[in-house]
């Protein structure tokens, strides 16, 4: 199949693609909210938002991130509790303290920290 009759089939099935921005963070890397009082360290990243519109809805839309921008899995810790959390690029910063983030899960998918970044366990690596 030719280039053009590959863009015409994607054209045809009228599915455009996505802008996807550059991601600023790894997984295994901690990073804190830009205005939320946790941190945490990045399990997963997706290119774009892709979370349920129920959960988007719900983020007052006065600080509502844009869809268009790479979104982490974070496991994450206040100074309450642990917990998973889903969170924009626009919102993290890479966290200076070299403090190891509280959570339960990061024993079974990391190791060392070093650097203020995780080592993914071999088993977890594609």
């Amino acid at each position: 199949m030719s280039r053009t009759e590959s863009h015409d089939i994607k054209s045809t099935a009228g599915v455009p693609m996505p802008p996807v921005a550059t991601a600023r963070f790894a997984i295994g890397d901690v990073v804190r909210h830009r205005m939320f009082d946790f941190r945490g360290v990045i399990f997963d990243v997706d290119p774009v938002f892709a979370n349920d519109e129920e959960w988007y809805q719900a983020i007052p839309e006065a600080i509502r991130p844009a869809k268009d921008q790479p979104f982490y899995h974070l496991l994450a810790e206040n100074a309450d509790s642990s917990y998973v959390a889903y969170v924009s690029q626009q919102n993290l910063l890479h966290d200076e303290s070299d403090e190891p983030v509280d959570h339960p899960a990061i024993a079974g998918l990391f190791s060392d920290l070093v650097d203020g970044r995780y080592t993914l366990r071999p088993q977890h690596r594609h």
